[in-house]
């Protein structure tokens, strides 16, 4: 994986890197962030690997440890399951406020975004598969108007991504994804709150039960 980087918008580009390679596996769970193998391997100075790491510790996505550094965080079962149990209640919320609130541009981009999941998930390409669900999820968001479901949602957006890259990784996932996906669509586009609110939820849960049986997500206590 090539994570040189290109001079201008050093700072941002090595966040965004470094994300990427978390959240694509590149990094395991547990691995140790060896700043001077970072420096080289991005092309950056010292300072900005460590500004960059300090961004990405805020995200929960690295874990600074005294007398070990930074590492990639071990997200337990617990505390994905309590994310997708959020998840399920913020996201359907927001899908049934879109139904009743979504412009026909909002409504336009998240069919955009479907289209372009299903390009990603015909060419196997799992960066764009995550990258498009969330400008999916973004649209439906900005749709419901409700600024404080979309704030708290953009607080585990690192770690929801993270937890889609686990739960894609199933064979067949992305197919049931783009589906369900659809379905949150044709809801919101039917203006139909409950039936919006019903499929959101109804993907959250298999999301959930797609990375429960992905196995890439340990369990602090005996399944």
């Amino acid at each position: 994986m090539d994570l040189r980087i290109a001079p201008q918008g050093v700072q941002s580009q090595a966040v965004d890197r470094l994300r990427e390679a978390i959240v694509s596996g590149h990094f395991l769970p547990g691995q140790r962030l060896v700043e001077a193998e970072l420096c080289r391997a991005l092309g950056i100075s010292r300072g900005s690997v460590r500004e960059a790491l300090r961004r990405l510790e805020g995200e929960r996505l690295v874990l600074m440890t005294p007398n070990r550094g930074p590492s990639v965080t071990e997200l337990s079962w617990e505390e994905a399951a309590q994310i997708y149990d959020v998840r399920a209640l913020l996201e359907g919320e927001a899908a049934a406020l879109s139904a009743t609130r979504a412009t026909e541009a909002q409504r336009e981009a998240m069919a955009a975004a479907l289209a372009d999941f299903d390009a990603a998930a015909a060419a196997a390409d799992a960066p764009a598969r995550i990258a498009s669900t969330a400008r999916f999820y973004a649209a439906m968001l900005s749709g419901c108007g409700n600024a404080v479901i979309e704030d708290v949602l953009r607080g585990l957006h690192a770690r929801i991504n993270l937890l889609r890259s686990r739960s894609m990784s199933r064979e067949g996932r992305a197919a049931e994804s783009a589906l369900e996906m659809r379905s949150i669509l044709q809801a919101i586009a039917s203006r139909a709150p409950e039936a919006a609110r019903l499929a959101a939820v109804k993907h959250v849960q298999a999301a959930r039960e797609a990375a429960r049986h992905a196995g890439t997500i340990r369990s602090t206590r005996a399944a």
